[in-house]
């Protein structure tokens, strides 16, 4: 089956959507001005609804169909991200430790790292021992940016 695809305008950038009707495969922020679209697949309108919703502040959490593609292994810690709750944080210690490996956190750092579906599955609230904001596939100002905009710490406009 072909993958749809779509592309949203949000705060932190152009967001890359795709998905089919087995779910949403992937969602990526980018730089590059890419026209956003106007016919949205059918099968994406609920997460760019979702998605809308969660920039403007009236959404804490997805209800979505999530397909996204990886080793067991990688699939088990995005599932765990999953148990993050919007406006809280995680170090890669305490998610090694749900996962029940401490010694894990170079391997599940590195999943963290790969996970296709930003935003959605919030690997965004996983910070360092420290409080620092250590590595995030969209850049550590997105990061920092997520977890702001979840924290209600800063006001923010959409365009």
């Amino acid at each position: 089956m072909k993958a749809e695809i779509t592309y949203y305008k949000t705060p932190i950038g152009t967001a890359k959507i795709v998905g089919d009707k087995n779910g949403i495969q992937s969602v990526s922020v980018i730089d590059d001005a890419i026209e956003t679209s106007t016919d949205i697949p059918t099968c994406l309108k609920d997460c760019v609804n979702q998605l809308e919703e969660y920039f403007l502040g009236a959404r804490k959490e997805f209800d979505l169909k999530l397909n996204p593609q990886g080793t067991d292994f990688q699939q088990s810690v995005w599932k765990e991200l999953l148990n993050i709750s919007f406006g809280k944080s995680r170090t890669y210690l305490e998610q090694t430790k749900q996962l029940g490996d401490p010694k894990a956190i170079r391997a599940v750092a590195s999943a963290n790292g790969k996970n296709p579906v930003w935003i959605i599955i919030p690997c965004h609230r996983v910070i360092g021992s420290d409080g620092s904001l250590t590595g995030y596939a969209g850049g550590v100002w997105r990061k920092k940016w997520l977890l702001e905009h979840e924290s209600g710490s800063k006001q923010q406009s959409l365009f």
